[in-house]
């Protein structure tokens, strides 16, 4: 089991027991690149570097700006910001119950899996767990995260609980900004059948294998062509060619091949 992000404990009024929370989600596993100098084949490495003067900045003269106008900034030293963080917290307390479905999916922000840590606190945590389950609710809470203070729902499922960080207020943008201008229109019976029709056609139980993502296939199969060639190559002559490979040409008439392939199986099909 990865290391433990956080460690606390869940709290419903007298009811206490020890948890932990880890990421739900990962992206370690995306295809990342490096830039490199193409003559070389080294990392380049950034810099900061002062926009008038052109000269580099060291990490020690550097400070954090707030625009108050064109090239103007209140400058905030890092002492300054750390006073105003919070201390870290270790206990969720539960202040609400609120029906499942009531908080709007759009406040949804990261997702954390929520354990037990010790055996001790299973029984506790269950108990919780479970009354929630049992009246479809999920729970209100905040913790500090980062030094951050988070509002957190939590959400039976299974054995353990999901928590959801929640977005602040002023981070969700008002729908009627962008939806109010679109006009009503009435709705023609026979294309609302035509509609529901192919909506039930189409309609199929949820799987995680929907969301697939065909870039990373390709890039992940093209890095172990390219190892393999690379291999190959120096089996053969015993001399390295560099570390520096061109891909885009490769991807793109990967791709090229997929969407044919799937043009012509749609067109057999037909």
């Amino acid at each position: 089991m990865p290391p433990k992000f956080w460690t606390g404990y869940l709290r419903l009024s007298l009811v206490t027991c020890p948890v932990a929370l880890q990421p739900a989600t990962s992206e370690s596993e995306k295809v990342r690149f490096h830039t490199l100098n193409r003559a070389t084949g080294q990392r380049v490495v950034s810099r900061y570097i002062d926009s008038v003067t052109g000269k580099p900045v060291n990490d020690e003269k550097e400070a954090k700006g707030y625009a108050v106008g064109d090239d103007q900034f209140i400058v905030f030293d890092d002492d300054e910001l750390s006073s105003i963080g919070l201390e870290s917290t270790r206990t969720i307390d539960i202040d609400l119950f609120t029906e499942t479905a009531s908080v709007p999916w759009i406040y949804l922000d990261s997702p954390y899996f929520m354990t037990p840590s010790d055996p001790v606190g299973e029984e506790a945590f269950a108990v919780i767990r479970e009354a929630m389950a049992a009246t479809d609710t999920v729970g209100i809470s905040r913790v500090v995260l980062n030094r951050r203070e988070r509002a957190v729902m939590l959400q039976p499922s299974g054995k353990g609980i999901i928590a959801w960080t929640l977005r602040f207020g002023d981070e969700v943008r008002k729908p009627g900004i962008y939806f109010g201008d679109i006009g009503s229109t009435e709705e023609e019976p026979a294309l609302a059948k035509l509609a529901d029709k192919l909506v039930a056609q189409k309609t199929a139980h949820w799987s995680a294998d929907f969301m697939k993502d065909p870039v990373q296939e390709h890039l992940q199969k093209l890095i172990a062509s390219k190892q393999s060639r690379s291999v190959r190559r120096g089996a053969t002559d015993g001399k390295s060619k560099g570390n520096v490979v061109s891909i885009f040409d490769a991807l793109k008439a990967s791709l090229k091949e997929t969407l044919d392939a799937d043009k012509g199986g749609r067109a057999k099909k037909h």
